[in-house]
């Protein structure tokens, strides 16, 4: 036995209501969007996101270690590294030759806001 098919009737209401609405805009000024901007560029990079979770699960993270957890080169996670650390997401302490990264958790609890925000 065939379904019926039916069709559905559009309205000029619901089909206005679809439309775009091209009323001018009138943005107020957003004294947190340049901070929301820079730390979701920090976090712009899948590497960078696999970083802060790595380093939300523990106490603290030698670079070698984040190194040996991605599959790139010391030099790239270097530089995602230093990215993240200028955000503020993750600060690092220089232990002799090594640098120990932590997460910035009142950073990541910020961006955690701000997003919320949107």
């Amino acid at each position: 036995m065939a379904k019926k098919r039916t069709t559905a009737t559009t309205t000029p209401e619901k089909a206005a209501a679809k439309r775009c609405d091209s009323a001018p805009v009138h943005l107020q000024a957003d004294a947190t969007a340049e901070e929301l901007a820079g730390l979701a560029w920090a976090i712009a990079h899948p590497a960078r996101v696999q970083i802060v979770r790595l380093l939300i699960g523990r106490q603290a993270c030698m670079c070698g270690e984040i190194v040996d957890c991605l599959p790139l080169a010391q030099s790239t996670v270097s530089q995602h590294l230093k990215i993240l650390k200028k955000s503020g997401l993750i600060q690092g302490e220089v232990d002799g030759p090594k640098v120990c990264y932590c997460i910035h958790p009142e950073r990541l609890e910020r961006l955690k806001g701000l997003i919320a925000e949107l």
